[in-house]
């Protein structure tokens, strides 16, 4: 589908970012699209709900980061919104959401715009709450210190009927990465019962408790012991951070199977936060729940993605010392010849 109007979230602190950003708006008027530059800031102390910033930039049907990871998470915040695509120009250090360079910004767009580009679906989490949540103004200087005030508290995805519904009230958030649960003072954890499709699995005291999607287990999760997975998959990740418990593994929910936590009434507050960003704080006696949201987020892929690769090359993966590198060719794959009729259901890289 054509372009029609393309929204710009920009790493303002990089030079090289503002200089992609001219070329994206230069590639726009010489094309008649309409180009709207999505400030996440309003004015000195306060920031856009994400409905908000998708209004004001006129519902785009592209969003641009140019950025690292975290700038496009902050575009893929606005863009699942209403489900509109995302191109990522990658600036970054890791850089395992982002794949087209500056250098090949219009190459790109130009690919997008004939209709040469493919859109990758990416599973995000939502959330629900026993209440609606919020983050006081002084914990806010205290989560926020350097790096601005904290986005407008989760707002309800539907009117809620009743406060105290069972089923508690379900917001307005969409998590990329991850929703982490964790201790707001140094001295004292969090404790948490975890509820994996209604059952317990286990009460827990830590510094905090992860649940991230497949796109995040290589964000905070990993840094926390847990497991790698394919972005392909629909899954739900939970990793506790530094448990006090002799149980500390990580527990991988399929995607329809909803977590719940509920902060216990011996533990010290707990802050909520969504792909990095400070959202809440919670109570004793409050809980959330994590599921899989019905809204995928749409990558715009050039090319098909090498996850693997990537891996291999941003977390400078080593060979064992006691093992010689194999520079041969992928074993079972062959992409000189026909794919056997038994292989032909499976995930395969085109040949070159």
């Amino acid at each position: 589908m054509p372009i029609s109007r393309v929204g710009l979230v920009v790493h303002g602190g990089r030079r090289e970012a503002v200089s992609g950003a001219q070329t994206v708006r230069a590639w726009c008027a010489r094309h008649g699209i309409g180009c709207v530059d999505i400030d996440v800031w309003q004015g000195e102390g306060s920031r856009h709900t994400p409905r908000e910033e998708v209004q004001a930039a006129g519902s785009p049907d592209l969003i641009v980061t140019l950025g690292g990871d975290g700038t496009f998470l902050r575009g893929a915040r606005i863009a699942a919104q209403k489900d509109i695509r995302v191109l990522g120009v990658d600036l970054g250090k890791v850089g395992f959401l982002t794949e087209t360079r500056v250098a090949d910004v219009e190459r790109a767009l130009d690919a997008v715009n004939a209709g040469e580009s493919e859109c990758e679906e990416r599973m995000t989490l939502t959330m629900r709450a026993s209440r609606l949540l919020e983050v006081p103004s002084p914990e806010e200087a205290v989560l926020c210190y350097g790096r601005g005030p904290a986005l407008p508290a989760p707002q309800p995805a539907t009117d809620p009927d009743e406060e105290d519904d069972p089923w508690g009230i379900a917001l307005d958030v969409t998590a990329l990465n991850d929703i982490v649960v964790e201790k707001l003072a140094r001295d004292h954890q969090v404790s948490v019962g975890v509820y994996f499709a209604g059952r317990l699995l286990a009460s827990y005291s830590a510094d905090g408790v992860i649940l991230a999607t497949p796109t995040g287990s290589t964000a905070y999760s990993f840094a926390a012991g847990g497991p790698v997975l394919s972005p392909r998959m629909r899954a739900v990740i939970f990793t506790p951070v530094a448990p006090h418990m002799a149980f500390n593994r990580t527990v991988i929910a399929n995607a329809d199977e909803p977590v719940a936590l509920r902060v216990l009434p011996h533990s010290g507050r707990a802050a909520v936060s969504v792909d990095g960003q400070p959202r809440a704080i919670l109570e004793p006696g409050d809980w959330i729940g994590v599921i899989a949201s019905p809204r995928p987020l749409r990558l715009v892929r050039l090319t098909p993605t090498n996850f693997y690769g990537r891996l291999r090359e941003r977390m400078r993966l080593t060979d064992a010392p006691a093992t010689a590198a194999d520079g041969e060719a992928a074993p079972m794959f062959r992409p000189s010849s026909p794919v056997p009729d038994d292989l032909r259901h499976l995930q395969l890289p085109p040949p070159p």
